[in-house]
């Protein structure tokens, strides 16, 4: 592996640029080294995810963090679409939405989602919770393709 590699890679689909920025800075502040990338739909989500258009060679993510309310294809469709797929079912969901309806958590856990997680609502709480899904996920679990550690 180059230096430059990052050991993992975390696609985040979530349409608001705002939210997207805010991880971007949250990811860094916190020093979690992660190759972080973003899509803004459901659609580029199955793109990159398959490889289609600007996203081929694009490396699999071993996390994604989805928002379930997007356009054109939501994140519940997009949810779906992932665990559905042989070749990608693998690949953990966490749902990180302002949703707090019920039938959402219970629909998205029916579709497979690893964890749903309300989406913060301050800056200190979401630097909270990338400390808390970087220890979680990529020093705790292991990832399918992550060698067993010694």
């Amino acid at each position: 592996m180059s230096k430059d590699t990052k050991p993992f890679t975390v696609l985040m689909a979530d349409d608001d640029e705002d939210d997207r920025l805010l991880a971007r800075d949250a990811f860094q502040e916190c020093q979690v080294d992660v190759d972080l990338r973003f899509v803004e739909d459901g659609e580029e989500l199955l793109d990159y995810l398959n490889g289609h258009g600007p996203w081929a060679g694009s490396p699999r993510p071993s996390l994604i963090l989805l928002d379930l309310n997007m356009p054109r294809k939501d994140g519940r469709e997009a949810l779906a679409a992932i665990k559905a797929n042989p070749a990608l079912r693998r690949i953990p969901v966490v749902v990180i939405s302002t949703s707090k309806a019920e039938e959402d958590v219970m629909r998205s856990y029916d579709l497979g989602v690893s964890s749903f997680i309300s989406k913060p609502v301050t800056y200190e709480s979401l630097l909270t919770l990338v400390r808390t899904l970087s220890h979680y996920w990529f020093s705790t679990v292991r990832l399918p393709g992550q060698p067993a550690s010694k």
